[in-house]
C-alpha cells in the first residue's frame, strides 16, 4: 500500500475511533478491502501512534487555534491534524516535513470541506514551527 492510501485509510480509522469509539484494530479492519494488504505496517503505524499520544497531540493543537477549541473543529479536520502531528513529531525521520505537509493538505482537499486544506495548513504551519523552536 503507497503511503498516500495508508494516510487515507489512517484518517478514515481515526474518524470511527474519534465518532464511535471503536478500538484501534477493529477500525483498521474496517476500512482495510479485501485485497488490501492485511496488516500495512505504515497504517497501522499511524493509528496506534496517534491513538498512544492523542493526549499529546491535541495539546499542540490548542496551542495553535485561535478563536477555535478542539470540540468545534471538524471530525475530518481535527482527525487529519491529529494525523499529520503525530508524523511531524514522530516520524520527520522518515518523512520529510514539506511531504507530511502537503500530503496532509491534499487528503484535506478532498475529505475536507471547502476551507480544510487552508485550515490544515495554517495549524500545521504552527505546530511545525513550535516544534522546530523546541
Amino acid at each position: 500500500m503507497k503511503r498516500r492510501t495508508a494516510r487515507e485509510k489512517a484518517l478514515q480509522a481515526l474518524f470511527q475511533i474519534d465518532v464511535s469509539n471503536s478500538e484501534p484494530e477493529a477500525a483498521i479492519d474496517h476500512v482495510l478491502d479485501e485485497d488490501a494488504e492485511v496488516g500495512d505496517e505504515y497504517l497501522s503505524r499511524l493509528v496506534s501512534g496517534v491513538v498512544e499520544h492523542k493526549a499529546e497531540i491535541d495539546m499542540l493543537i490548542i496551542e495553535c487555534l485561535e478563536k477555535w477549541t478542539l470540540d468545534r473543529l471538524a471530525t475530518v479536520d481535527r482527525n487529519l491534524l491529529r494525523m499529520a502531528i503525530y508524523e511531524l513529531k514522530f516520524l520527520s525521520n522518515e518523512v520529510p516535513e514539506n511531504v507530511i505537509l502537503d500530503e496532509a493538505i491534499e487528503i484535506a482537499k478532498i475529505y475536507g470541506d471547502d476551507q480544510s486544506s487552508k485550515f490544515i495548513n495554517g495549524v500545521l504551519s504552527k505546530v511545525k514551527q513550535m516544534l522546530l523552536n523546541d
